[in-house]
């Protein structure tokens, strides 16, 4: 396997990094609360950097979303590119393709996913739905959500078209909601059953990997320059043993949520079983994830304790995605029944 970028991923990573430093600030965070930022989700789209993904693949988005999670950028660039551009490109029909990509492509179709929701939504009628999932991250910006239903169909459903869209707050600022559904008109995304469902879910849990890798780097990175500048008994934190080590723990684990997601977006875009490597990035990401945003935050003191900080910002982003799409010994109780089953590569 080589993880080496090509030209594309590599210029399309560049590009998103420039994005993001320019317009996910501080100041600009701290004033969208906890929505999205609507003038960077215009400047992306506008770069085609959503729609670069169908080039640049799972890998590539990957790429993009660290440089997001470095920002901890509030916009739903993880959920609208996988829920949306990947499941639509991979799993749609020719129709679908045709009529959903190009605004998916510039943005002015949005779609998150209600994954996983085992059993929560049932189907009837021919494509009616009807249940309720506690909250989707994104919903409130979407204009379709990604939808399971009891048998692992996967249905597109205008989010106008639900019977409610409850916003709630979460951990992050994830502009989520709850999803509630009465006899919801709702449209199959092409012809796949639960093999087109766990394909979908797979390249979410790569894909926001990928974004908690980028989450820890920041984290470490605002770590490493807070403790060099600041002194205790005359001399830099940063010089001290026990903040080296923390700080070098901190660094291994971020290493292991990274190459770990991009052993499965490679698998995935190479088109061999990525569902083993997959759940094993997600793992890496949820128990890795939070000890380096819990060492980001010890390692800047009494500071670290600031709700307005810019380091807790990324202390709520890392316990978020710690818990979505499976927690560690949900996705481990998984990775067991796939090597008692023997399918695991």
């Amino acid at each position: 396997m080589d993880f080496t970028p090509t030209e594309e991923q590599e210029a399309a990573r560049e590009l998103a990094g420039r994005i993001f430093a320019d317009l996910a600030t501080h100041e600009r965070l701290r004033a969208a609360g906890t929505g999205t930022d609507a003038e960077l989700w215009k400047a992306l789209c506008a770069a085609g950097l959503p729609g670069a993904v169908e080039e640049t693949g799972l890998l590539g988005l990957v790429l993009l979303l660290e440089e997001q999670g470095r920002r901890t950028a509030q916009v739903p660039f993880a959920a609208s590119c996988v829920y949306g551009i990947l499941a639509v490109a991979r799993h749609g029909t020719e129709e679908q393709r045709s009529r959903l990509l190009p605004g998916l492509r510039d943005g002015t179709t949005v779609v998150t996913g209600a994954l996983p929701a085992p059993g929560a939504v049932t189907s009837c009628d021919g494509g009616r739905l009807s249940g309720a999932v506690g909250w989707v991250p994104w919903l409130r910006d979407a204009t379709h959500v990604l939808v399971p239903d009891e048998d692992r169909v996967l249905w597109l459903v205008r989010t106008e078209d639900a019977a409610a869209v409850e916003a709630v707050e979460l951990t992050a600022p994830w502009a989520a909601a709850r999803l509630v559904l009465d006899g919801t008109p709702a449209e199959r995304l092409g012809q796949g059953g639960p093999s087109s469902h766990d394909d979908v879910l797979a390249a979410a849990r790569i894909a926001f990997a990928g974004l908690q890798a980028g989450v820890c780097a920041g984290s470490l990175a605002r770590a490493v320059e807070h403790t060099s500048v600041r002194e205790q008994f005359g001399r830099p934190l940063s010089t001290h043993q026990a903040v080296q080590l923390r700080a070098a723990d901190a660094h291994m684990d971020t290493e292991a949520i990274r190459v770990t997601a991009y052993e499965a977006a490679w698998r995935f875009d190479e088109g061999l079983d990525a569902s083993g490597a997959a759940l094993t990035a997600a793992w890496w990401a949820s128990e890795a994830g939070k000890r380096v945003v819990h060492a980001g935050q010890h390692l800047h003191g009494g500071t670290g304790a600031d709700l307005d900080h810019p380091v807790h910002r990324h202390f709520l982003w890392g316990r978020q995605l710690d818990a979505y799409l499976g927690c560690g010994t949900e996705l481990l109780a998984e990775l067991g029944d796939l090597l008692a089953i023997g399918d695991l590569s």
